[in-house]
């Protein structure tokens, strides 16, 4: 039983994905998606964001989830909540797609698309008539993006964000991720290459095929890790001293006091011998002096503190204790 209460969830700062006060390069364009859970869906919001025409086309649920959805989009039991938050403004429909019925409503969809976004393994697509020789065929206006769990080879090898994430590096010892990196950052490889599908159409008036692996997308953000940048001797690992998490009174802070600038101005603030330099702020002599000051000060007052200063830190209050169970 874990022994603090789950954090409560934060106030999203917009946008989080592209504003239409910053231009809308996907206005017109029609997006059809076959693709469930998070990935695709998320995807399907960034291009909704940047001013596309969305749709999605879902499996008829044999049992409909409580967050009201028609459809056997697995994110809709999950987390109604993100299921939500995805799909507003997205025109969601139901077709069985292993009938003729549901094919010949599939197609005729097709028929008026740009871009088909899809999250099956190609060898599926391609039981369903889905493949890309086949709808180069049957759609040549249309554009394929289909996120596989690894591009190339691999796409059909089954797998989820945490196997993609382990693969990369990012799973350490026997802690849960706290969040799903790969298929957030396929999401926004995913909505990047509906941007790329839309221009090479423009170019040639064809459409294309692209291809964006999760795990191609957890090495893209392991890379930090894999150069060394992160790793406990690593200047943002932890080795530099004006960059890592410290003890305080009642939680932890974050200090990203990164560039001498700030390292010297962090230094000046809590009396600690240091210059700023790279070498100073690895001195264990100064790691241990900045913790000295800032473990007896409050979350609150750090807060001041950082902004009386001007100083890159973010408290971290913890958690509430969770009531014993009876």
């Amino acid at each position: 039983m874990p022994d603090h209460a789950p954090p409560e969830p934060i106030a999203l700062q917009a946008p989080l994905y592209p504003s239409p006060n910053n231009g809308q390069p996907l206005s017109g364009v029609r997006i059809l998606s076959l693709a469930l859970n998070l990935p695709g869906p998320a995807a399907l919001m960034r291009c909704a964001a940047m001013g596309a025409q969305c749709s999605k086309l879902e499996p008829p649920a044999a049992q409909p989830a409580a967050a009201g959805a028609a459809g056997a989009d697995p994110m809709a039991h999950y987390s109604p909540r993100a299921y939500a938050d995805m799909h507003q403004g997205i025109a969601v429909w139901q077709a069985q797609l292993k009938s003729e019925e549901g094919q010949a409503a599939l197609h005729d969809a097709l028929d008026a698309a740009d871009i088909l976004l899809t999250s099956f393994r190609p060898a599926a697509l391609a039981k369903l008539g889905l493949d890309w020789a086949s709808l180069q065929q049957r759609h040549p206006q249309l554009s394929l993006v289909r996120i596989v769990g690894s591009a190339g080879a691999l796409a059909d090898v089954p797998g989820h964000d945490l196997t993609y994430q382990a693969e990369a590096g990012l799973v350490q010892g026997g802690a849960m991720p706290p969040s799903l990196f790969a298929d957030m950052a396929g999401a926004l490889m995913a909505s990047e290459a509906v941007l790329k599908a839309w221009l090479l159409r423009q170019r040639s008036g064809h459409g294309s095929l692209q291809e964006t692996g999760l795990a191609q997308a957890a090495q893209w953000l392991a890379l930090p890790w894999h150069w060394g940048l992160t790793r406990p001797d690593g200047d943002v690992g932890g080795a530099h001293a004006g960059y890592r998490v410290y003890a305080c009174a009642d939680g932890s802070v974050a200090v990203a006091a990164l560039e001498p600038h700030f390292a010297a101005r962090l230094c000046a603030v809590a009396s600690v011998n240091g210059d700023g330099s790279i070498a100073s702020m690895r001195s264990p002599a100064t790691h241990a002096a900045l913790q000295a000051f800032l473990a007896p000060l409050s979350c609150a007052e750090l807060a001041d503190l950082a902004e009386q200063h001007d100083l890159p830190l973010h408290p971290l209050p913890a958690p509430p204790q969770a009531p014993p169970r009876l």
